[in-house]
């Protein structure tokens, strides 16, 4: 949404950008050698993914094989334009355990959790929470930009609408260390007032910050078409329903087991006390 697959992936959103056609199979078995889960995943993308098997997409897809009775068996590639396409494209795994919900190029689970862009502040002061706030067009705000184009995320066009533009400080998605990290760090330093940062990187990267940090959901402006909340699931290739519809089995199953992670994880949900986040 990372700003990984939004990726942003923010957290989600890299994946948003990805171009690809999927197959519709993927292996799942191997003769001789039992059931095998092949998972695509970044080998260097905190909260997600780590190739020490770190992330808490790393602990899902372990979950998710332990209830399928599977070996978890791991093809890393840094995610980047194409990654669906040199991964599951050319069959090189079964599952990426977080894209976002109904994501076209794969054929997508139910949602297992939903998240949104949350403003980050230090704690013990009043920093901004709404884009009505007027301290946005004068204070230094720190946001996320995707892609090599610099692009901004939505919470980028909601500060536009509010007046904010010579006192925005734009982190680049891909640059030296995770765009949250960085922005994280210039909020500890005090060089940025307030941060509008992907839920789960921010509550990752905030409970591992130099001084204490406060987090509230970033409600979209009225009018603004651009979404701030993206629900997560898995996906699979396209045309490969019969693995989904186990995917989908073990998520009910092990929901408190997912929950848990999560929550170990500090991810912002916007979907706790629902049945099934949408």
């Amino acid at each position: 949404m990372s700003s990984r697959f939004l990726n942003p992936r923010a957290p989600a959103l890299c994946l948003l950008l990805a171009v690809a056609t999927v197959p519709s199979a993927g292996a799942t078995d191997l003769p001789g050698a039992g059931r095998v889960l092949g998972v695509c995943a970044d080998p260097d993308n905190l909260p997600y993914s780590h190739q020490d098997e770190s992330g808490f997409e790393n602990r899902i897809a372990a979950i998710v094989a332990s209830e399928l009775g599977a070996s978890l068996q791991y093809e890393w590639q840094p995610m980047r334009r194409g990654f669906v396409r040199k991964t599951m494209g050319t069959g090189r795994c079964d599952v990426f355990i977080g894209v976002p919900a109904g994501f076209e190029r794969v054929l997508t689970t139910q949602a297992y959790y939903r998240s949104s862009y949350v403003f980050v502040w230090r704690r013990g002061e009043d920093g901004p929470r709404s884009f009505a706030d007027p301290r946005i067009a004068r204070e230094r705000i720190g946001v996320q930009l995707v892609g090599n184009d610099m692009a901004a995320t939505p919470p980028g066009h909601a500060l536009a609408r509010a007046g904010a533009l010579s006192n925005v400080v734009g982190y680049p998605v891909y640059g030296d260390g995770p765009a949250a990290r960085r922005m994280v760090d210039a909020l500890a330093s005090h060089d940025i007032a307030c941060a509008l940062l992907w839920g789960p990187q921010a509550g990752y990267f905030a409970r591992r910050a130099a001084v204490p940090m406060e987090i509230a959901v970033a409600h979209a402006p009225a009018g603004l078409e651009a979404p701030f909340e993206f629900s997560i699931a898995m996906g699979v290739a396209r045309g490969n329903a019969a693995l989904r519809d186990e995917l989908d089995a073990v998520l009910r199953h092990r929901r408190n087991d997912i929950d848990a992670v999560l929550a170990q994880y500090a991810v912002p949900r916007t979907d706790l006390g629902q049945e099934n986040p949408r």
